[in-house]
């Protein structure tokens, strides 16, 4: 999901984009009964748990990590698929969907550890194929440089770019300072503060900061859904995580970019989605850089494999799961194939 004090902007056209998709490709609205309540709540350390959803049998598991704000539903047109090949889990982060509150900040580092404990206390074994949106691209390959023995491949899905801030910076077409061109930080951070407030007072339905922090129905969800979604949005908890989220932006770049590894034969594919057009205040010649990065960042990705490639998705929104989700099923469906290839066992070397 995109940051809803942006609602004005990037968070209204998402919800638009989502609205295109289901009328043009006919996708039928998500009406599962399993994303309006847990599951099965795992406890990763006393006292707190997260809620994991697993379908189907099979090893290599996958496991699937949402973009920020997003809970087990993002992954709704594409786990049941999976898993008429595999055992495939998605789960809720703390203080998303039906999990606990978290008890430290969400940066990349304590995100992997909650996902390590989850598998670990839910006796889901490995090797996984990992399987990351946009923030959660992040979250996967950080798993996968932490804990590389574990990992059978990973498809990362529109994989957000742990340095974007930075390099659109020196992009600025006004070439303004980094302290002139972050000054947005500190209100950002004062809304996100309000939202939590909010939350802790009370929502109130149709009220500006309600609007502001809460996310309209999505179009491709059921009443129940929405209402379930809904729901947490309103919570302290989702408040609190959403800042936790922002606020560790800068701790989440420098532990992803300090662990970066060589990942040599894992499969890996990387889903891009389709190029963004020019905005309102923008030029087309500054958003064709843009897009270029994007691009460039994609190949970067791919080459941490031998076996990375990049494979653009047509006519998606950057939440290709939701608008062009045969693209990642195809993806994931292809990583687990290579990773049930037989290994060539080469024998132990010999002493000479």
């Amino acid at each position: 999901m995109a940051m809803n004090t942006l609602c004005g902007g990037v968070f209204c056209a998402i919800l638009l984009f989502r609205s295109a998709a289901a009328a043009e490709s006919g996708l039928k609205v998500i009406d599962d009964p399993a994303y309006t309540h847990a599951q099965r709540l795992v406890e990763v350390e006393p006292g707190r748990r997260l809620n994991l959803y697993c379908l189907g049998e099979g090893t290599p598991a996958v496991i699937f990590e949402a973009g920020s704000g997003d809970n087990t539903s993002a992954w709704a047109r594409v786990q049941p698929a999976i898993a008429e090949n595999t055992r495939a889990c998605s789960y809720d982060r703390a203080g998303i969907g039906f999990s606990d509150p978290a008890r430290r900040p969400s940066d990349s580092a304590n995100t992997v550890d909650d996902l390590h404990r989850l598998l670990n206390a839910a006796a889901i074994k490995p090797p996984y194929i990992l399987v990351g949106h946009s923030l959660g691209g992040m979250h996967v390959r950080l798993y996968a440089d932490l804990h590389f023995g574990e990992i059978a491949g990973m498809v990362l899905v529109d994989s957000k770019d742990e340095a974007w801030y930075e390099k659109i910076w020196l992009l600025d077409p006004e070439q303004r300072t980094h302290e002139q061109y972050f000054a947005w930080s500190p209100k950002v951070l004062e809304k996100q503060r309000a939202c939590v407030k909010a939350a802790q007072a009370g929502f109130v339905k149709g009220s500006e900061i309600y609007n502001t922090c809460v996310y309209p129905d999505d179009p491709l969800y059921s009443a129940a859904i929405n209402a379930a979604n809904n729901k947490n949005q309103m919570s302290v908890a989702y408040q609190q995580e959403d800042a936790s989220d922002r606020n560790s932006q800068d701790a989440s770049t420098n532990e992803v970019i300090a662990a970066r590894r060589w990942y040599g034969e894992l499969p890996l594919i990387v889903l891009t989605a389709s190029p963004v057009g020019a905005r309102a205040n923008e030029t087309q010649a500054h958003r064709d850089a843009l897009n270029r990065l994007h691009a460039v960042f994609a190949d970067q990705l791919a080459a941490l494999s031998k076996r990375g490639v990049v494979r653009p998705v047509p006519d998606s929104t950057h939440e290709i799961q939701r608008s062009q989700p045969q693209a990642v099923i195809d993806a994931i469906l292809k990583i687990l194939e290579d990773a049930r290839e037989p290994k060539e066992d080469v024998g132990a070397v010999p002493n000479r």
